[in-house]
């Protein structure tokens, strides 16, 4: 084991995986340069042929990429930004996504989606560089993984790399400078299967990316309230760990979910489906959402927390509930 920094262990695994596999290359919008430095470097080792620099066209890079995947190549896409995949949206959707069942099976599409990014509060990107969108894949059907910590973050991404499906990775911008435990080897970590990161005992929180790290620092706080809080981290949306959800929601009876996606029809939502027609009787309270307000993010850095979700809005709800 090293410690690493959640961007290093992304950096890590794709190089890794590029060095076991000649089939693997990596395109996308200054991939050689490495604005984010997940490909730094990577240019010099591999070349120019599998680290390719493609025009200022999400549509058309990952029009690409379905070809090559198509054609046996086993393309990796970085986007800059997660805004930037609504332009690449029916390509996601509408093919790679599909092609594999309108084939019958006889075509794979190995592609891998490399989202970095996701806004939170104190970004100050306003309304067109703010946006979550993995609730529009998700309802596309495309596998989906958000990494909280370095070490899931490698993992996850070499599980993603393998995979004969098109995966969408975001990579929430809070927690690309955190640092942890990372080994060395090559490891995966399978889909569909979440995490406790604290165990507990009177509530349960359900999160997703960077807000699992605000979930575990604030049930660590209110410990000394006498509050035993259980915190899950799904690490992948589809699939989603719905066992986890349920056995945590039949011990605690009291659940609260803090996703960064839009409260209407986003994963919140969904979950407290799954709860809603699942463990229903197991509940001891109503459920509670913690989600992004239905607005463009404002500009304001006021105006932007108070849409996002956050520690203290977390920390509120909490202190609502009758233990």
């Amino acid at each position: 084991m090293r410690t690493l920094r959640y961007l290093h262990a992304v950096k890590e695994a794709v190089q890794q995986e590029m060095r076991r596999d000649q089939d693997i290359i990596i395109i996308g919008e200054d991939v050689r340069q490495s604005l984010r430095g997940i490909t730094k470097g990577l240019v010099d080792e591999f070349g120019s042929d599998r680290v390719i620099d493609t025009p200022i066209s999400e549509l058309a890079l990952v029009g690409c990429a379905t070809g090559l995947a198509m054609s046996g190549v086993r393309p990796i896409v970085e986007f800059q930004l997660p805004e930037f995949v609504f332009f690449a949206f029916e390509q996601i959707v509408n093919q790679a996504q599909k092609l594999r069942y309108m084939t019958g099976g006889k075509l794979t599409i190995p592609v891998t989606y490399i989202v970095p990014g996701l806004g939170a509060c104190g970004a100050g990107l306003a309304g067109q560089h703010s946006d979550t969108t993995y609730t529009y894949v998700l309802h596309g059907g495309v596998k989906v993984a958000i990494p909280s910590t370095p070490y899931d973050a490698k993992g996850l991404l070499i599980t993603a790399i393998r995979d004969n499906d098109p995966v969408m990775v975001y990579l929430p911008a809070k927690c690309l400078g955190i640092k942890g435990e990372v080994p060395e080897e090559l490891y995966t970590l399978p889909f569909g299967e979440g995490v406790i990161r604290k165990d507990g005992k009177d509530l349960t929180i359900i999160a997703t990316g960077h807000l699992v790290n605000v979930a575990v620092e604030v049930a660590k706080e209110v410990e000394g309230k006498g509050i035993s809080i259980e915190v899950l981290d799904l690490r992948t949306l589809l699939p989603i760990d719905k066992d986890l959800i349920k056995k945590s929601i039949s011990k605690t009876g009291r659940v609260i979910i803090i996703d960064d996606s839009n409260k209407t029809c986003g994963v919140a939502a969904e979950i407290s489906a799954i709860i809603g027609e699942e463990v229903f009787t197991h509940l001891k309270a109503p459920i509670r959402r913690i989600s992004r307000a239905d607005v463009p993010v404002p500009f304001s850095l006021p105006m932007e927390c108070y849409v996002m979700p956050d520690k203290e809005k977390l920390i509120n709800i909490i202190n609502e509930f009758n233990f």
